[in-house]
């Protein structure tokens, strides 16, 4: 059998908010890679260690959650008043796909840092010290993100005392500001005009075969995220990941929740659809204030937070919760008579603070009518980023 060499390719591997993956930029990659396509797709799983029926990703750089198995390609703006364009692919962990259907919240924390250290901003609008603003065009929801990066002696500031739950050490804070973050028109199911709410209704009756009928909120802003009451499937709004993940009915039954509600928005035209469709919508559970005790040991009184919220992604209940979820939580906190504002109280909040697995998270949006309709002109929250490695990666020749 001929020996096949590996080929490397520069790469840096990043934390961003509690989520982490391999960055590159779009000019290192092989020739075949630069565009979108199965060279693509097959390069990315192979760096990933994908797909592994196995579940580990031990032959690669994945770490077999969804929060881990995470690409992302940052290339010179595409677009007019944005400094650079941000890719963002979730591997599948057992099965051969790159789903490029959504963004990546947690790990738009870590794309202005990037940008400013792999060259992709001038050097005469990095301070000596303070903060760069940077516009970033994410290319798969096609929306900006505004990211304030701090600087110090000239370099993004990495280290410092913004503590984040769902992440050990603190680090130095990023603000994100997601700017219209619903859904265009003309994406939305059932023939709703509001295309932040797909079926055109803050909360909707969902009917899922085995379950039952749901009250669930649809809403497309961060990502398509289905809401539903924690009550209504059996929950308290207070669980940790064991409590779901090592059960497979539990699994099952979000899953059917998952697949029905994305037809209903009309993100899919059959429910076997779903399964190539991991990474979107969210399921996301939500309840009432309540004590619990945090992942990490942290007692979380009712009394700090506004509600409950878990959420699931990639099948599994997440350690804390997706960047892009909390701008959906935040936007339908903002919005009276959604279950998420119900949760925290009834009424519109321009910001939250929501328990979930790791403890609090809280997040702001501004929202209002036009028309009738429902719109957000931005969400924001604070998560913070890390350079862990930075070199190459080496995959196999022969692996695309």
């Amino acid at each position: 059998m001929a020996q096949v060499p590996q080929i490397k390719i520069p790469a840096t591997y990043m934390r961003g908010g509690t989520s982490k993956g391999v960055f590159f930029r779009l000019q290192d990659l092989p020739e075949a890679a630069q565009v979108p396509g199965e060279a693509r797709d097959k390069l990315l799983m192979r760096v990933i260690g994908s797909p592994d029926p196995y579940g580990k990703q031990i032959d690669g750089m994945g770490g077999a959650t969804s929060s881990t198995s995470k690409t992302v390609i940052v290339g010179k703006a595409t677009r007019p008043d944005h400094d650079v364009d941000y890719l963002f692919g979730q591997v599948s962990i057992d099965k051969p796909f790159v789903d490029w259907s959504g963004n990546c919240g947690n790990l738009s924390a870590a794309i202005g840092p990037y940008a400013i250290a792999n060259g992709f901003i001038d050097a005469g609008r990095i301070p000596e010290n303070g903060s760069v603003t940077i516009r970033i065009w994410q290319a798969n929801i096609q929306k900006t993100i505004v990211a304030h990066v701090p600087v110090t002696n000239g370099q993004v500031q990495e280290t410092g005392d913004f503590e984040l739950d769902g992440v050990t050490f603190p680090a130095a804070e990023v603000q994100l500001e997601f700017m219209d973050p619903a859904a265009e028109e003309g994406e939305g199911g059932e023939g709703g005009s509001n295309s932040m709410f797909p079926t055109g209704n803050l909360v909707d009756e969902l009917e899922v075969p085995g379950v039952g009928t749901l009250r669930a909120t649809m809403i497309n802003a961060g990502i398509p995220t289905i809401f539903v009451n924690a009550l209504d499937v059996g929950y308290k709004g207070t669980e940790l990941q064991d409590d779901i993940n090592g059960d497979p009915k539990a699994l099952a039954m979000f899953e059917s929740i998952r697949a029905h509600g994305a037809m209903r928005m009309g993100l899919i035209a059959h429910v076997e659809e779903a399964a190539r469709r991991q990474h979107t919508p969210k399921v996301a559970f939500v309840a009432p204030p309540a004590d619990y005790t945090a992942s990490s040991g942290k007692q979380v009184k009712a009394d700090d937070i506004d509600l409950l919220v878990r959420a699931l992604s990639m099948g599994k209940l997440h350690h804390a919760m997706m960047g892009t979820a909390a701008v959906a939580i935040g936007t339908a906190a903002a919005i009276p008579g959604t279950l998420v504002s119900l949760a925290a109280g009834g009424r519109a909040h321009e910001a939250v603070r929501f328990g979930h697995p790791s403890g609090t998270l809280r997040v702001g949006a501004q929202a209002g009518q036009v028309d009738g309709d429902w719109v957000v002109k931005k969400a924001v929250m604070s998560r913070s980023a890390r350079v862990l490695m930075e070199g190459w990666v080496r995959i196999p020749g022969d692996a695309f």
